[in-house]
């Protein structure tokens, strides 16, 4: 097996570092791409790490890494409760009509292990805690993704959407209202993932 073509653990980066020509530092750094590429926090990409985020912040998971973003699941608890987080708004970034219908999905995936670079032959919920995180501000005037205030966060245990009847690859926020699952906070967020598994 060629050695190259192992998994390479990223280093951490502090935002200075400059890219380079040659060997030469260029007038351009790190910072200068990371605000170029991820200052857009409304953009559903950008959106959706910000919840992982946030929901690592408020379960006192480390976040001093690097994000695995081909990792089965999202997070891990400090007690060691797997959790995948999914996140939708009402608001967009784009110009629309109305309200964004909310919606999040839930479809069993192929787990990738990129120790060996394959997938699970079958697709799965890898995640033991599911956290579906909601953007729920709705004036775009005062939207502000960075205010913990904006968010409600609801959780689901891996065996309830397994046992979901309507669907198994989406779930609306009227679906979760109607089965009881009541939202909340990020101060409530960590008692409530360790009470759900």
């Amino acid at each position: 097996m060629n050695s190259n073509l192992l998994k390479k653990k990223s280093d951490g980066k502090s935002g200075s570092e400059r890219f380079v020509l040659a060997g030469q530092p260029l007038d351009f750094d790190l910072l200068s791409f990371w605000k170029w590429a991820a200052s857009d926090l409304i953009d559903n990409t950008w959106r959706g790490v910000l919840a992982e985020y946030l929901v690592a912040k408020a379960l006192r998971i480390k976040t001093d890494g690097i994000r695995d973003s081909w990792g089965p699941v999202d997070l891990v608890s400090p007690t060691g409760v797997t959790i995948q987080v999914k996140s939708a708004a009402f608001l967009q970034a784009w110009h629309h009509d109305k309200f964004s219908r909310i919606i999040f999905s839930i479809k069993p995936r192929r787990v990738f292990d990129s120790a060996t670079n394959r997938f699970s032959e079958t697709p799965v919920r890898a995640a033991q805690v599911w956290v579906f995180a909601l953007l729920k501000h709705k004036d775009k005037l005062t939207l502000d993704p960075m205010d913990v205030a904006q968010w409600q966060f609801f959780v689901m245990s891996k065996a309830f959407l397994d046992s979901y009847r309507r669907s198994q690859e989406s779930i609306t926020l009227k679906s979760l209202l109607n089965l009881g699952i009541e939202p909340v906070g990020f101060s409530e967020l960590a008692e409530r993932v360790e009470q759900c598994q």
